[in-house]
């Protein structure tokens, strides 16, 4: 969802600071503007969807009595709108009823829905605006009132293909080796022909063995990181206004054995350079969840050195397989590597990739010196990754046996010592750095 300008959190206060003043701030949440197309000869134009919201900031108030203010003058000529139960029309203005306001979070949902379609002579090209104001009850002063002429949805009457992919639902029961068949059905709701399609198909590492149609091309990146393919595939198929199309054969791809957490992209665009008018709705994502495993392991290392010498120490991530692991979503690191500095000594150098904190894991001003490490791995690690982490580490003062805990965890947040969801084995999670 695209949100409307501007959308801050302003001076939030947790419960804890009563004391202290806290503010608030009502939203319009608005969607990415929309093209609308024209009619055919055979049928009247469609119609699309607009959907708006109301969201406030400050999750310690309650909101209620939102009240949307949507003005469609701007669409005159051009555009037409159906209003829905929650909004009183008076003209080309109307005003919707919201009567609970919640924070934009993971529960939030657009309350008003407003159906349009192209005017009857409007022409290609044609623009209008929607634009809205908004007021609810509650917050600190006991009103709410979203920033003035910040919001507005702008509609431009179309002419052309708009090839739209049918939804497909993610995969959660994939197994290694497994040949699994992914949906693809394409249809054309624009008003005129699609000359033919190009599907463009992203495959994660850990997908293999891609249906071969005839005219595709695919590339993988080089280097030593696990990648995703591309394959691009033209098909000549030609869809007329409301006509859908399938591949020649299905589309399938194998979970390779080391096959975790992968995704499949696919993206798809009128043939011959023509422009779809709407595409928003021309690519799909899909999740594959394969039941398998990755061993993440850490070791440490055992040097020796005189008070005054420094020595390097190496902290040494493996992941035993079978399977590989990518943050393909986020592009987080996969993992961080822990070192707690062994008492007696002092890191005077340190890799990029090792973040220096205080003990408790706050922030550390300088890089050398800190007592404790966070090395940070790649996004993603083949399924017989090795990856090492040398530090410099001086020894001030000699303490016989001297350990620092080394440990294995999420890159972000601090979750202890709880393994990975995917990691069977967490005895080898730990281990330790030992001086003399």
């Amino acid at each position: 969802m695209a949100v409307a300008a501007g959308l801050l959190t302003a001076g939030l206060a947790s419960p804890a600071f009563g004391d202290e003043p806290q503010s608030d701030q009502l939203w319009i949440n608005t969607h990415e503007d929309q093209s609308l197309p024209l009619g055919t000869a055979d049928a009247p134009p469609q119609s699309r969807t607009v959907h708006v919201g109301l969201s406030h900031d400050n999750a310690n108030f309650s909101v209620t009595k939102g009240r949307l203010s949507v003005d469609v003058s701007g669409l005159a000529g051009i555009a037409e709108v159906s209003w829905p139960d929650n909004c009183a029309p008076d003209g080309t203005h109307a005003v919707c009823d919201i009567p609970v306001v919640p924070t934009l979070d993971d529960d939030y949902a657009d309350q008003v829905s407003l159906t349009v379609r192209a005017a009857d002579g409007a022409k290609a090209g044609a623009r209008g605006k929607i634009t809205y104001e908004a007021t609810a009850t509650g917050g600190p002063d006991g009103t709410l009132t979203a920033p003035e002429d910040s919001f507005d949805t702008t509609l431009t009457v179309s002419a052309g293909p708009d090839l739209s992919l049918a939804p497909v639902s993610d995969i959660e029961d994939g197994l290694p080796g497994e040949l699994r068949t992914i949906p693809f059905e394409v249809t054309n709701n624009g008003n005129r022909r699609a000359d033919g399609f190009t599907v463009t198909l992203y495959t994660s590492y850990g997908l293999t063995d891609l249906t071969p149609y005839d005219g595709c091309t695919s590339t993988t990146p080089g280097g030593g990181a696990p990648s995703s393919t591309t394959t691009v595939c033209t098909f000549d198929t030609a869809l007329a206004p409301g006509e859908s199309a399938e591949l020649p054969e299905p589309l399938a791809v194998r979970l390779a054995p080391y096959a975790l957490n992968e995704r499949f992209d696919i993206d798809v665009e009128p043939g011959r350079g023509a422009e779809d008018i709407e595409s928003g709705d021309n690519y799909r994502a899909v999740q594959i969840g394969v039941k398998n495993t990755a061993d993440f392991s850490v070791a440490g290392d055992t040097v020796t050195a005189a008070a005054g010498e420094t020595v390097t120490a190496a902290l040494t991530f493996r992941n035993n397989g079978p399977a590989w692991f990518g943050n393909l979503g986020s592009g987080d690191p996969v993992a961080a590597v822990r070192l707690l500095v062994p008492a007696g000594t002092t890191v005077t150098d340190a890799p990029y990739e090792c973040i220096p904190h205080t003990l408790a894991g706050g922030y550390y001003p300088q890089r050398s010196g800190a007592p404790r490490y966070d090395c940070k791995l790649p996004r993603a690690v083949r399924e017989s990754a090795t990856h090492t982490f040398e530090l410099s580490l001086r020894v001030d003062t000699v303490v016989p046996g001297a350990k620092g805990a080394v440990s294995i965890h999420p890159a972000f947040g601090e979750f202890g010592t709880a393994p990975f969801d995917f990691d069977p084995d967490t005895s080898n999670n730990t281990s330790a750095l030992t001086v003399n």
